[in-house]
C-alpha cells in the first residue's frame, strides 16, 4: 500500500466525518440535532426534527459518503486489505467525526453505502431485512441492528468473501453505537417510529 492509498484513507475519513445531518438540520429548520430528539446527527433524528424529506436527504448524503470512496478505491486496485480499510475508515469516520469532537451518527446509512459499492447483493438483501423489521416492529433501531447482523453472514455467503472481515468490523461498530437503543429495546422503552411521527 503506497502513499497514495494512505492519503486516500485520510481523505475518506475527512469526507465521511463531515456531519451532513447537522448541516441539513440547521439549514432546513434551524435545529441542532445534537441538542434535540435523540441528540443524534443521523437521518432518523433529522427526519423527526425537520421532516421526512430532510431525513431522506441526510440518508442519501450519508450513504454517498460511504459509496463514493469505495467506488474510487475499487478503481485504484489496492486489493482486499485496502478496500477493507476504506470501508472501516468510512464508517468509523461518520461515527467518530473530528468535526464533532469524536462524536457522530450511528453509521447505518454509511454502512449501506460502503457495501452497495463492495458487496451490492448482500447490501440490498440486508436493507430488505432492515426495512421488513422496521415495518413489523416500528423500531428503526431494531431494523438497523438486523442489517448489522445480516451483513457479515450475507457477505460471507454471497461474496465477495474477502469483504467478510470488513462486514464483521462494521457490524461491531454499528452494534456498539446502538448499545443505548438495545438497552431501551430490552426495557420496552424504545421510541417507535410510528408514534414519533
Amino acid at each position: 500500500m503506497g502513499l497514495a492509498h494512505v492519503a486516500f484513507l485520510l481523505l475518506t475519513y475527512l469526507v465521511a466525518a463531515f456531519p451532513f445531518g447537522l448541516a441539513v438540520a440547521k439549514a432546513s429548520c434551524g435545529v441542532d440535532p445534537r441538542l434535540a430528539g435523540s441528540r443524534n446527527t443521523g437521518a432518523t433524528n433529522v427526519a423527526r426534527l425537520c421532516g421526512t424529506r430532510y431525513g431522506v436527504l441526510t440518508l442519501v448524503l450519508d450513504l454517498l459518503k460511504g459509496l463514493l470512496p469505495v467506488l474510487v478505491a475499487r478503481a485504484m486496485h489496492g486489493g482486499a486489505v485496502f478496500m477493507t480499510l476504506v470501508i472501516v475508515v468510512a464508517v468509523a469516520g461518520h461515527m467518530y467525526s473530528v468535526f464533532l469532537y469524536g462524536k457522530g451518527g450511528k453509521g447505518v446509512a454509511t454502512t449501506i453505502g460502503v457495501f452497495l459499492g463492495a458487496a451490492p447483493l448482500a447490501a440490498l438483501l440486508s436493507v430488505a431485512a432492515c426495512v421488513l423489521v422496521i415495518w413489523a416492529t416500528g423500531f428503526v433501531s431494531a431494523g438497523s441492528l438486523t442489517l448489522a447482523v445480516c451483513l457479515p453472514v450475507l457477505v460471507y455467503w454471497l461474496g465477495p468473501c474477502a469483504m467478510t472481515f470488513a462486514a464483521l468490523a462494521v457490524a461491531v461498530l454499528v452494534i456498539v453505537k446502538h448499545r443505548e437503543n438495545i438497552s431501551r429495546l430490552v426495557a420496552g422503552q424504545e421510541k417507535s417510529w410510528r408514534k414519533s411521527r
